[in-house]
């Protein structure tokens, strides 16, 4: 018997996305964000309010990272979404995380999180459905300790995922299947 629940953004797993930025002095700001996901291949989309600061710095500098938050940064990834970088100006340092500029954009790695996707800001949209930031991925990076023969290995990420319903996290990395090969044993 199904049982009817309150109306939520009850889409899960929601991605736990870091987004990194600069602020204006150049400091780096992260924002915990689990509404965002591929708009197409080599494109991003985040549905952020233009009141968040990374919004702000991110249409000021034109770039900006997403990194995937894994199991052991779970605390800090957590922090980055109840503090806000309009309230704090040290957020990043409170986190006792480490960045590095990127090579490739205008935007921090934060050097703790195994795989970062690195964007230039294309526009914001702003609806009656919604808004939000589009990127352009512009590179990808990876730290070795998540690859096996130079591929990303996802159980070696521990990525998290944010339960809507509970306000949980969840660790996501079990391999259950081969995606466009298990469904062919149906397939008459």
């Amino acid at each position: 018997m199904r049982k009817k629940l309150k109306i939520t953004e009850g889409i899960f797993p929601m991605p736990v996305l870091m987004i990194a930025t600069y602020n204006e002095d150049g400091s780096v700001n992260v924002m915990n964000a689990a509404w965002g996901t591929m708009q197409e291949r080599g494109h991003v989309v985040l549905n952020l309010s233009e009141t968040h600061k990374t919004v702000k710095n991110i249409k000021a500098r034109g770039a900006f990272t997403i990194s995937i938050a894994d199991s052991a940064h779970v605390i800090e990834a957590d922090y980055f979404g109840v503090e806000s970088g309009n309230r704090i100006t040290n957020k990043f340092e409170n986190s006792g995380l480490t960045a590095t500029q990127s090579e490739i954009v205008d935007a921090p790695i934060i050097n703790e999180f195994p795989l970062c996707l690195e964007c230039e800001f294309i526009e914001y949209q702003n609806g009656e459905y919604g808004c939000g930031v589009i990127g352009k991925v512009v590179g990808v990076t990876a730290d070795e300790s998540v690859m096996i023969d130079d591929q990303i290995d996802m159980s070696l990420v521990n990525a998290i995922a944010f339960d809507p319903y509970t306000r949980g996290y969840y660790k996501v990395g079990e391999r259950v299947g081969e995606a466009f090969h298990d469904g062919l044993q149906l397939k008459k």
